[in-house]
């Protein structure tokens, strides 16, 4: 069992925390999030490690980082305070798919909204539709 998010928290969706590793899509916006780790804390559901992983084999497969850059980013999100939730339980499986028909999400897009909402926490992400989700479900943006 987790405890609940202590200090300043918010929740990191993977196509944000991704660009900190490839310098050309980072912003400004992107690097304030970076930096308010010095005193927050993220957390990131179950299913973040195995999307990281996945972009950046892919990155790798398609030669934009390499084992280097992807070492040294890995070792970047390990020195960071996230937190990982566990696994979200099987009774919450339809209210997973309530949330992803209601808001118009993917299932897994659908993990990080219930994460903030069910926390009280505001989500940092780049994604639209998740952006829009968060927005009609009364979660907050993240440093907006």
């Amino acid at each position: 069992m987790t405890t609940a998010p202590k200090k300043q928290s918010f929740v990191l969706d993977c196509s944000l925390c991704i660009t900190w590793c490839f310098t050309d899509e980072a912003t400004t916006y992107t690097n304030a999030v970076l930096d308010s780790l010095a005193s927050a804390e993220a957390w990131v559901p179950a299913l973040w490690t195995a999307e990281v992983c996945n972009v950046l084999h892919q990155a790798h497969k398609k030669e934009r980082a390499s084992k280097a850059q992807i070492t040294k980013f890995l070792g970047l999100l390990c020195a960071l305070p996230i937190a990982v939730e566990p696994t979200v339980p099987l009774t919450q499986m339809p209210h997973l798919v309530d949330l992803a028909g209601e808001y118009k999400l993917t299932a897994y897009d659908a993990v990080y909204l219930e994460l903030a909402m069910r926390h009280g926490i505001s989500i940092a992400t780049l994604d639209k539709d998740l952006k829009t989700a968060a927005r009609h479900a009364g979660v907050s943006l993240y440093l907006n």
